[in-house]
């Protein structure tokens, strides 16, 4: 389904330059305002919402780089960068969203979310789910192509999602979810906005220990030229083809012979099919190396005036010695064993922008592994988020 969003600026002459706001209205097809529309900076804590008139003010702090984000539930949302529209008076115009088709080629089914569910809470959520939970995670809906191995998870409304363990209420509204389970590949994406439910000290405590050591954290090191000062090591590593790992011509026999499996009758599965499948299971595709340690950061890195791009061939690899902050005679105080992380970040041959939040221009291709997948929603910390805060 194509999204149709209308937006207009209509440029006010009187708006000075170094105002720092959006403000404008917001209304239907038929130029009726639209009330109670959530307008975030796309994974903050700086939104408001529009009044009965359906007109709004969001106060943009300075060197913003965030989308704005417009939406309700019920309509399509529309989301546009914060500098193409500070400091201007907009019309936005937000259409009926279209309802999720319940008979599609692959349903969404109840079985699907009873099948699933777990698997997508820990892979979305993560690990603590006593204390991170959906609020309406029931209007959660899923579909399983079993032919393909690939499990899509939609969901109509806004979650609403409790943290307990940092004080945030998180509204994400999930664009899209997929598990490709042959190729062991999970992503997904979404907006969200923040609202701060509770600070004290353990919370504080919390969040000063989801920030450190996360790819968050890396990003704005990279961004203030402070990588080797947090204490991350940054190595430059070359992929090559792992040759233990199935042909194309082998994982051609194996989906055909696949195709004649009838999971009702027995079956004898041939010495040479045994062995693709064993190898395609426990090998990996591609071995890694590394090719230069250490690496400065204009090895992967350039500036083109204050714009600080993230530019590399195949992977880098960022480790960190992470140590906990833990109370010690009521003062936070750093542990004194670290846990060593290791994480890769692959550029799949794009350049990134690095803004100063530790948001970067593309952040759905950016394809990390290791420790910075483990930051899920659990250790989510939204973008405005300081040191200590």
């Amino acid at each position: 389904m194509k999204k149709i969003i209308l937006l207009y600026l209509l440029l006010h002459p009187l708006f000075l330059l170094f105002s720092q706001t959006i403000k404008g209205r917001v209304v239907n097809d038929i130029d009726k305002p639209i009330a109670n529309v959530n307008i975030y900076l796309d994974g903050t804590t700086t939104g408001t919402i529009s009044a009965a008139d359906g007109t709004f003010v969001l106060n943009i702090p300075p060197k913003t780089n965030n989308s704005v984000v417009f939406k309700k539930d019920d309509y399509e949302s529309f989301t546009a960068n914060s500098s193409d529209v500070m400091n201007k008076n907009l019309k936005v115009v937000l259409l009926r969203a279209k309802e999720i088709e319940e008979v599609v080629i692959i349903p969404f089914t109840e079985t699907a979310y009873k099948n699933y569910i777990h698997y997508f809470l820990n892979n979305f959520i993560g690990e603590d789910k006593a204390n991170v939970k959906i609020k309406n995670q029931r209007t959660l809906k899923f579909s399983y192509d079993k032919q393909n191995k690939i499990l899509r998870v939609k969901a109509p409304q806004t979650l609403i999602i409790e943290n307990k363990n940092l004080g945030y209420t998180i509204e994400y509204k999930l664009e899209e979810f997929v598990a490709d389970f042959e190729n062991k590949i999970t992503t997904y994406y979404g907006t969200s906005y923040f609202k701060s439910t509770k600070n004290t000290d353990k919370i504080k405590l919390n969040r000063m220990n989801a920030y450190d050591g996360s790819a968050f954290h890396f990003m704005r090191s990279l961004y203030q030229g402070k990588v080797k000062d947090e204490g991350f090591v940054v190595n430059q590593i070359t992929k090559f083809p792992n040759s233990k790992y199935p042909t194309d011509e082998e994982l051609e026999q194996l989906k055909d012979f696949t195709k004649t499996f009838k999971a009702t009758k027995t079956i004898t599965v041939p010495d040479n099919i045994q062995d693709i499948m064993n190898r395609k299971n426990n090998e990996p595709k591609y071995r890694v190396a590394v090719t230069k340690p250490n690496i400065s950061e204009t090895d992967y890195t350039k500036k083109i005036d204050d714009r600080v791009i993230l530019d590399f061939k195949d992977i880098i690899e960022i480790k960190h010695d992470k140590y906990f902050y833990e109370f010690n005679k009521n003062e936070i105080v750093k542990s004194k064993l670290p846990i060593k992380q290791m994480s890769h970040v692959h550029s799949n041959d794009e350049t990134f922008e690095i803004y100063s939040n530790g948001n970067n221009s593309n952040p759905t291709n950016l394809l990390y592994q290791g420790d910075f997948t483990k930051n899920k929603i659990e250790f989510l910390l939204p973008l405005d988020y300081q040191l200590g805060d």
